[in-house]
């Protein structure tokens, strides 16, 4: 992950075995009143992924920021529609 000042950078695998290490350093970097993850270098991603979002969302809405996702890649979107919750993801 890389703050690029205007938006943070994921990049590589967002599955199990990434997942703790992401929602930590992410939850580490919310600290703009939005804070933008760009998913653009996602390389894979499981349900974990979604979890991580949200991780990210809950830690935001605690600190009274909000996040957005920008360059969903589609397996995470059909991930969220097959889950039911889509329209969660804060894109």
């Amino acid at each position: 992950m890389r703050d690029l000042g205007d938006r943070i950078e994921v990049s590589g695998p967002m599955t199990i075995s990434a997942a703790a290490g992401l929602l930590a350093e992410g939850t580490g970097l919310v600290s703009r009143a939005e804070t933008v993850f760009d998913l653009t270098g996602v390389t894979d991603v499981d349900s974990s992924g979604l979890a991580v979002i949200f991780g990210w969302q809950r830690a935001a809405k605690r600190q009274n920021k909000t996040i957005r996702i920008a360059n969903v890649p589609q397996g995470l979107r059909s991930l969220a529609d097959v889950y039911g919750v889509g329209a969660l993801l804060p894109v």
